[in-house]
């Protein structure tokens, strides 16, 4: 099993470099977004609601017949009391919105690279494609202690800035008070600081996915595209064949496994079960499309 070890080795398995995911530029040419056919891989049969580009806020000026009473500002007519409607122009760049996990559990592999790593990878090629065609690129970086949001803006600066905040774990600033973040918080921000018509990727292992964190996400697919990128290890899915007894560690806490008792094997294998299900079945009720990768996959195939 790959062991952690301080990021000053540069282990490309543990770690990943600006160098490296800018690199990645050169792929990105062979990735789609926007595809109105994204179907789920592995899964089969999950259809995203790509709704094209995003309405962005104009003015407000006099109700005229004709016009969508969905559209009525109500706040500035209650203020005038002349009934208002709100107009919107359409956005010429379709904002990309990237979520990456970096929370501890993400810190893992037995083969190919960490999660960590892998998440990484596809976060950075996803950015490099918006960037190339044409799209406003942002994100949001979050562990246990921090969650950070990077807002939207063109070109190559900002593929370099949230490059650059990957690599930094989300470069959170030393005097701030972080505090705990579960899933459903983070969720919950993601829900705040995306705008409509954006299309949304979330990159994580899913570990404390629970009934409110999915309420958060059909909240956001309601005016938003979203890809739910699902990264495992192996060993997760499944103990090796061979018998015996199997040690894991964070250098802090250890849990021994041992694969001859069948109960516990078949617990342990059937709580990764349990998660993928859940989240398929999520894409499935939600129109959400799903991506699975493991850490041994090429992330430009799971991307195709």
């Amino acid at each position: 099993m790959l062991a952690k070890k301080p990021l000053a080795t540069a282990n490309p398995k543990v770690t990943v470099s600006l160098a490296s995911l800018i690199d990645l530029a050169g792929f990105a040419a062979r990735i789609k977004l926007h595809n109105p056919q994204f179907r789920a891989k592995q899964s089969g049969g999950y259809v995203s609601r790509f709704k094209g580009r995003g309405m962005e806020f104009e003015e407000a000026r006099i109700y005229q017949a004709g016009d969508d009473i969905r559209s009525i500002d109500w706040r500035v007519t209650a203020r005038t009391g002349t009934a208002h409607t709100k107009i919107f122009r359409e956005e010429r760049e379709k904002p990309v919105f990237i979520s990456v996990d970096n929370r501890a559990a993400m810190q893992f592999a037995t083969r190919g690279v960490f999660k960590s790593v892998l998440a990484a990878k596809l976060a950075g090629l996803l950015a490099w494609t918006a960037q190339q065609q044409g799209d406003r690129i942002g994100g949001q970086l979050f562990s246990e202690q921090f969650c950070r949001e990077l807002k939207p803006q063109n070109g190559r600066q900002a593929v370099l800035r949230f490059l650059d905040a990957l690599v930094k774990g989300g470069g959170w600033p030393d005097n701030a008070n972080p505090s705990s973040m579960s899933l459903e918080h983070v969720l919950a921000r993601l829900t705040h600081h995306t705008r409509p018509g954006s299309l949304v990727y979330f990159i994580s292992d899913f570990r404390g996915l629970n009934a409110q964190a999915e309420i958060h996400l059909a909240k956001l697919a309601e005016h938003c595209d979203v890809v739910l990128v699902f990264v495992y290890d192996a060993l997760e899915r499944r103990l090796p064949a061979n018998k015996g007894r199997y040690r894991f560690t964070d250098q802090e806490r250890e849990v021994i496994i041992d694969s001859a008792d069948e109960q516990r094997l078949s617990a342990y294998q059937q709580h990764f079960t349990d998660r993928q299900q859940r989240l398929e079945l999520l894409a499935n009720k939600r129109g959400l499309a799903l991506i699975q990768c493991s850490t041994t996959e090429d992330p430009i195939q799971c991307l195709r």
